[in-house]
């Protein structure tokens, strides 16, 4: 089901956009104003390219932190921290899947993205939220583990293991988290399971980890949740965790290539 039809956000003001202003909401922290652009099935490499427009934008100053929501035509993207025998070369995982397999910049192995996944990708100037990488990714954490949490799944952490788990004896992983940082600007995210397919996770070492077990929401509870509220709720927590208010700005380039 297509993000594109995500509408949890309302108003627009450009200059508080750009210029990443704050608002008071209730009693709590104050909130940046920030720019949620969701969009529905975008092929990686327009995806990939689209990223480092806005990266360049926001450390310009010529854009707002940005939250992007999407899910991607079938791919495997390698990471900085792959090993050739996670996935057994590109080449010969291309052979056996169809699938193409994209070298990026973010942390990490190997993972797989297809429809029924959502991706989030957050443009942030990273010193506007938190002390730096490691909480970045802890917080990544938070939104995920909420966002389980609102459809009764008890989601977690593992020691040394970045992600979000479920499950007790056999824990299986459900969200995948790989970042970039550019002159401190967050790039590449997570990557929510909702109800894509978990056969292509079986040709490689998910994330690099041996015996990484892959599940989704589907999975877990029997029936798949409504893709678009799924996100919804990733955005709303997205918000809560990060101190945000959305604006959304639609940007037509991702639809017509960049």
């Amino acid at each position: 089901m297509s993000l594109e039809m995500v509408t949890a956000v309302q108003g627009e003001t450009q200059a508080a956009m750009v210029h990443s202003a704050t608002s008071v909401s209730g009693d709590g922290p104050r909130r940046q104003t920030g720019r949620l652009t969701p969009f529905g099935l975008v092929p990686f490499e327009r995806g990939w390219a689209f990223q480092r427009e806005l990266v360049k934008d926001r450390i310009a100053g010529r854009a707002p932190d940005t939250l992007v929501l999407l899910e991607h035509e079938a791919v495997f993207t390698i990471g900085r921290t792959g090993r050739q025998e996670h996935w057994g070369g590109d080449d010969a995982l291309m052979r056996r899947t169809g699938i193409p397999v994209y070298h990026i910049e973010r942390g990490g192995s190997v993972t797989y993205h297809g429809p029924g996944q959502i991706v989030g990708y957050p443009i942030l100037m990273l010193r506007d939220h938190c002390a730096g990488p490691k909480t970045f990714m802890r917080l990544l954490e938070d939104v995920i583990i909420r966002t389980l949490a609102r459809w009764g799944i008890r989601g977690h952490r593992r020691e040394r293991l970045t992600g979000v788990w479920v499950g007790g004896e056999q824990p299986e992983k459900i969200a995948a988290m790989g970042v970039r940082l550019v002159d401190g600007v967050t790039m590449h995210g997570f990557a929510l399971n909702v109800d894509v397919d978990l056969a292509p996770f079986g040709h490689v070492v998910p994330c690099g980890i041996a015996g990484c077990r892959v599940t989704s929401m589907d999975r877990v509870l029997g029936t798949p949740p409504p893709t678009r509220d799924v996100a919804r709720r990733l955005s709303e927590d997205f918000g809560d965790v990060f101190h945000m208010t959305w604006t959304h700005e639609p940007i037509e380039c991702l639809k017509s290539g960049v």
